[in-house]
């Protein structure tokens, strides 16, 4: 399977450069997986779109103000820090831009002395592994010095940090959002409720690999990222629950899928787990635990369109997209929906 197999014609105007003031009135395309037959809606119709008895699998992840803009100690020279992953207590995974000032043992100041790091050691890709300092809690620091990473599509300032966040955001670690739920507001999520779905949560922390082209001609070649997920017992209760009565569960994005189909791969019923996974999902390879899939539209050639195309089919999911494109929907992270049924 080619990665050319996945390619479908953007115009540059149709990626959302700024979220909509509401978040639930995003417009909403339902996908019939099995005819290929598309419906367009707007966002907070979602709830008519799910039956009750059915789980809603929510990412609760938390995204970080994971760029950080410092100078070296020795030499004042600026530097730019992007943080990828935690890897044990006040140590990072971190990308560095200029790398050539952060041989180990080099120090950085960030802020006014308030943060400061140290490079132990250089890791895949150029990597950095960094120790911080600091005083009083991590994620505030953070909170006062760091900007969102935004995807390199998005070009425009983002004025309001929590437009990048979920309403449900609660476990910070993610470096990207898990775009699916941004579309989702407290009252949406209430109404849902009060329809009889039961909503069940899961962590992925998203990291920037989530952005990462396919090179690969063939994609079977490519390496995919691995991520960190927790999948907690009371949800692979839900999960169980829901499938012994018939009913549906429905993901919301990748990273909520790519978390229940990693559990999914012991086979059911599912059982509470966490670790990293690096699991990829594309056309002949079969779901073991979602049903339907809410998330936005992707990237062409990503693998994120390839797990979409593993779910709809391949062919459906371009006559969609094709279909989305003439139709003047808003692509990729803060763009428009699709729900697919």
């Amino acid at each position: 399977m080619k990665r050319t197999d996945f390619y479908y014609e953007l115009p540059e105007e149709l990626i959302a450069q700024e979220p909509l003031k509401d978040r639930s009135s995003s417009r909403l395309m339902i996908l019939d997986k099995k005819t290929g037959e598309t419906t367009d809606r707007h966002f907070y119709d979602i709830a008519d779109e799910i039956n009750e008895g059915d789980a809603l699998i929510l990412n609760d992840t938390r995204v970080l103000p994971a760029r950080l803009y410092g100078y070296k100690k020795d030499t004042g020279g600026a530097i730019e820090f992007l943080l990828l992953n935690k890897r044990s207590l006040d140590v990072w995974e971190v990308i560095l831009k200029p790398g050539r000032r952060a041989k180990e043992g080099a120090k950085f100041v960030f802020g006014n002395g308030e943060l400061e790091a140290e490079v132990l050691e250089i890791v895949n890709d150029g990597n950095r592994l960094v120790k911080f300092t600091y005083d009083g809690v991590f994620e505030d620091v953070l909170d006062r010095l760091g900007e969102m990473p935004l995807p390199h599509y998005i070009t425009k300032k983002l004025e309001d940090k929590e437009r990048y966040q979920t309403v449900y955001a609660k476990n910070p670690g993610s470096a990207a959002a898990p775009t699916a739920g941004l579309h989702f507001t407290p009252e949406l999520i209430e109404k849902i409720k009060s329809k009889g779905i039961r909503i069940g949560y899961v962590t992925l922390h998203v990291g920037l690999g989530t952005f990462r082209p396919v090179k690969t001609d063939d994609i079977l070649e490519h390496k995919m990222h691995s991520e960190f997920y927790v999948l907690p017992q009371e949800t692979a209760d839900l999960v169980n629950e829901t499938k012994k009565n018939g009913k549906r569960v429905v993901s919301v994005g990748t990273t909520a899928t790519r978390v229940l189909e990693t559990a999914g791969l012991s086979g059911l019923p599912l059982r509470a787990s966490s670790g990293w996974t690096d699991i990829f999902i594309y056309p002949g390879k079969e779901f073991h635990v979602i049903d339907a899939l809410i998330t936005n539209f992707h990237l062409p050639e990503s693998t994120l369109i390839m797990l979409v195309s593993a779910l709809a089919g391949r062919e459906n999911t371009l006559a969609a997209y094709a279909e989305a494109v003439r139709k003047k929907y808003r692509f990729f992270s803060f763009g428009d929906a699709m729900f697919i049924r």
